[in-house]
């Protein structure tokens, strides 16, 4: 596999990735889904299309997004 991927590939080019939605994911799908894609990237996808476009991410990137949400830098982001 590739380690370069352009967003908004669909979701299905991915082969033999396993996507990961969160528990805390409601009843009607309404959730992002994380797949590893390659040693160093990340891919998440809408849980209501998983055959829509995906956007692909470094393991840097993410770090830094996810610090960023638990410092709460994007609290009341949320509509």
């Amino acid at each position: 596999m590739t380690n370069h991927y352009d967003n908004g590939i669909n979701a299905t080019d991915f082969e033999g990735v396993v996507w990961r939605k969160a528990r805390a994911s409601d009843a009607y799908n309404n959730c992002v889904e994380i797949a590893r894609v390659a040693e160093d990237a990340v891919a998440l996808r809408n849980s209501r299309f998983p055959e829509g476009p995906a956007l692909v991410f470094t393991r840097a990137e993410i770090d830094a997004f996810l610090a960023g949400a638990r410092g709460g830098e994007f609290d009341g982001m949320t509509v």
